[in-house]
């Protein structure tokens, strides 16, 4: 199955009701603390929805592909964490805009040079993991992860990209 397909008509008929038509996408939920992404997992949404953390491995990055993670449940122990496959390798470029929930802290936008960052770790305060953020991660060659988006956090708003 890929990541993207057609929705299939499971019917027809009047006394069934109205059909959905268009694409549908994969969800990654429910994963417990690890889960390693395939590359045949490409469009899919993978959600931090575990409040003990999950960390996500990217597979090895082949031009194109392209995975979206959203936060639909607090952190409150451990983190959330997306790596490349390959750290010694395989990096992070782009940037990612955060925001607080403490209306006297301001957002900032953080920067992955591209070089170092082979991470982005939320831990539920400052560096993210908050209900509502939400990043996509496309593979611009065979090192580079290419990040784009947002993350919800509390307090002064700090980076959330690592070199480990």
């Amino acid at each position: 199955m890929t990541a993207s397909t057609a929705l299939e008509v499971l019917g027809t008929g009047r006394a069934e009701g109205t059909r959905l038509r268009g694409l549908h996408r994969e969800i990654i939920s429910g994963v417990g603390a690890t889960r390693t992404l395939l590359a045949k997992e490409s469009g899919a949404l993978c959600l931090f929805d575990r409040a003990a953390g999950v960390v996500y491995t990217l597979p090895t990055p082949v031009e194109g592909m392209q995975f979206e993670f959203s936060t639909s449940v607090l952190v409150t122990s451990n983190s959330y964490k997306v790596v490349t496959a390959t750290p010694a390798s395989q990096f992070i470029v782009g940037s990612v805009m955060g925001g607080s929930l403490t209306v006297a802290d301001s957002g900032d936008v953080f920067q992955a040079d591209g070089t170092t960052h082979v991470a982005i770790t939320m831990g539920g305060s400052t560096t993210g993991g908050l209900v509502g953020g939400s990043f996509k991660l496309t593979a611009i060659s065979t090192t580079q992860w290419l990040i784009e988006g947002d993350f919800v956090a509390s307090g002064t708003v700090a980076t959330p990209f690592a070199t480990s």
